[in-house]
C-alpha cells in the first residue's frame, strides 16, 4: 500500500481506532523512546479547532502532527494564534521527507497567517527550510533543549479552500511510531 495523501481530520472526526492509533505512535516515540515524563495527550487533542493531520502506509500512521488555534495570541508565540506541534514519525520512515510532506500541507492551508511551532533543537533546520525563523532563546521542554520558530504570513499563500478531509474510516488505521519532534 503506497503512503496516502495527508489526512486531516477533528476531534469529532476521528474514529476511535484512528484516534488509539495515532495516540499509540506519539506514545511510543515521546514517552518510550525519548523518555518525555509529562502527559503526551492533553484537552487541545479534543478540541474541535485541533487540525490532527497524519500520513499512513500498509502498517498505519506513518507521521502526525497536530495544528492547535488559540483564541488569542499566547506570550510565546509571537503574533500567531495557530501553533503546530506533536510532530512524529514512525521510526521505520524516518528520513523520507514525511513530516516535511504534513508541514507542507499545513502551510498550504494556513500559510496567509502567522504560525509558531516549539521545536526540538536538534530538527530546526527542517522547518528553517520551510520559512521558520528561530527566536528566543533556547530552553528545555520536558528535559529536551528547544527553540521558539516562527513563520509570518505569507499573503501569497491562499488558504486551501476545499482540505484534503477523507472520510472518516470505520475502522481505520494501526502502528507504532518514532518521531520528527515537536512537542
Amino acid at each position: 500500500m503506497p503512503d496516502s495523501a495527508p489526512i486531516q481530520r477533528t476531534w469529532s472526526e476521528l474514529t476511535r481506532d484512528e484516534f488509539f492509533e495515532l495516540a499509540r505512535l506519539r506514545t511510543e516515540v515521546f514517552f518510550l523512546e525519548q523518555r518525555i515524563e509529562e502527559p503526551e495527550l492533553d484537552e487541545r487533542d479534543r478540541d474541535e479547532t485541533t487540525g490532527h493531520v497524519w500520513i499512513t502506509d500498509a502498517l498505519g500512521p506513518a507521521a502526525y502532527l497536530r495544528v492547535v488555534v488559540d483564541e488569542s495570541v499566547q506570550p510565546g508565540n509571537q503574533d500567531a494564534r495557530r501553533l503546530i506541534g506533536r510532530v512524529v514519525t514512525r521510526a521505520d520512515r524516518r528520513g523520507e521527507g514525511l513530516s516535511r510532506q504534513l508541514l507542507e500541507h499545513v502551510i498550504q492551508q494556513h500559510g496567509h497567517e502567522p504560525l509558531a511551532l516549539h521545536s526540538q533543537s536538534y530538527i530546526q533546520p527542517l522547518y528553517a527550510a520551510l520559512g521558520f525563523e528561530a527566536y528566543g532563546d533556547e530552553y528545555l521542554e520536558a528535559g529536551i533543549p528547544h527553540i521558539g520558530m516562527y513563520r509570518a504570513a505569507q499573503p501569497s499563500s491562499q488558504p486551501d479552500t476545499q482540505p484534503t478531509k477523507h472520510p472518516p474510516a470505520h475502522p481505520p488505521a494501526v502502528p507504532g511510531a518514532q518521531s520528527t519532534p515537536v512537542r
